[in-house]
């Protein structure tokens, strides 16, 4: 066997083989087929005992909480006692999409929400995040992923939608800053060059370890340009609560995705509302937004205007610099030659490199 500190150094997994990493626990599983954009089932894994296992979704929960936020909230309340804190094997992060996750003909659905105990706030919190993690996820055979306990040591946890595998890694001892650790897990994963954009990963950098802030980085590959980009989940500490579990990433593969993947109860209806929406933001996006162009950078000078924006450390909503970050100074950075936008059918093309 390798030494684990070069293993993520390793060339492209093959779709036979399997990472030289050892094995901690693994979980066959047949992948559901999702129907009206569900696949009514949760994946549960408990970090402390390398327990696996399946948790059906229940009609109640569709019909309350739907999915994404209410899912999230649901599990986590049903996980946690009244006097778990954020730091406690107990706490758990949920990973969810809502039942259009995954839908390619109108923007926002590459989305997924993250649910736990924040180390920011004692309480319970949310953040949503884009790439493509969520979508993957639930194509993989699950609406949601359920995280408690906390791991002895780092692990990488690998979701694979192709061949019905959930696995346990134990991880290289080495975590490398998100920027470099989310290129080499497609690296160590990716059965190919072609299967990069089918894997979608999960990580904190390095600073997660040392702060209450940390955020989670969630990735997509750009075929374009042959890359991989990251997307955030920015609020309420969920990177350091990941990193506080021992988690060095999660990964999952999924099979190609298909316009129809998700079925719908009505995709003719899905396209309809697609085509208004699509066409919405053709007409008022440069005067409204600038999401084209400038994406949510242009957030700066809005929050800035109605003192909104958060600055020294939140005791300012407005800063006589803001203009210097605005959206205007990265418009003249951002690579507009290519499609961007993090979910397919996204026209909104909000995340700009």
């Amino acid at each position: 066997m390798k030494p684990r500190e070069s293993v993520l150094n390793a060339p492209l997994a093959t779709a036979e083989a399997e990472p030289d990493l050892p094995v901690l626990k693994v979980y066959e599983y047949q992948p559901a087929k999702v129907e009206r954009g569900y696949a009514d089932h949760v994946l549960y894994v408990n970090l402390s005992s390398n327990t696996i296992s399946s948790k059906p979704v229940s009609r109640m929960m569709k019909e309350k909480f739907i999915g994404g936020r209410g899912f999230g909230l649901w599990l986590l309340w049903n996980g946690i006692q009244d006097d778990t804190r954020w730091d406690d094997p107990a706490n758990e992060l949920v990973i969810s999409s809502g039942p259009i996750g995954g839908v390619t003909q109108y923007p926002g659905t590459g989305k997924s929400m993250v649910v736990a105990i924040s180390p920011t706030t004692h309480s319970v919190i949310d953040s949503n995040v884009g790439g493509h993690f969520g979508p993957y996820l639930k194509f993989a055979g699950w609406d949601a992923l359920e995280l408690q306990g906390k791991a002895d040591r780092d692990v990488i946890l690998y979701i694979d939608g192709v061949s019905g595998r959930v696995t346990l890694y134990e991880a290289p001892r080495q975590t490398p800053n998100t920027h470099v650790l989310a290129e080499r897990l497609l690296e160590l994963f990716a059965s190919s060059d072609q299967d990069r954009k089918n894997l979608s990963t999960v990580t904190a950098g390095t600073g997660s370890d040392h702060t209450l802030i940390g955020c989670l980085n969630v990735s997509y590959y750009d075929s374009r340009r042959g890359c991989v980009r990251i997307k955030q989940a920015g609020r309420g500490g969920c990177g350091t609560v990941f990193r506080d579990k021992k988690i060095q990433a999660l990964v999952v593969r999924a099979p190609d995705v298909k316009g129809d993947s998700n079925h719908p109860a009505d995709l003719e209806r899905i396209r309809q509302a697609g085509r208004k929406i699509n066409q919405e933001i053709h007409e008022l996006d440069a005067a409204q937004n600038s999401m084209r162009t400038r994406g949510t950078p242009y957030l700066t000078e809005i929050m800035d205007y109605h003192d909104l924006l958060p600055v020294h450390n939140f005791r300012y909503g407005s800063h006589p610099q803001a203009e210097r970050i605005a959206g205007g100074v990265w418009e003249k950075r951002f690579d507009l030659g290519a499609p961007d936008g993090c979910w397919y059918g996204c026209t909104m093309s909000c995340s700009h490199m």
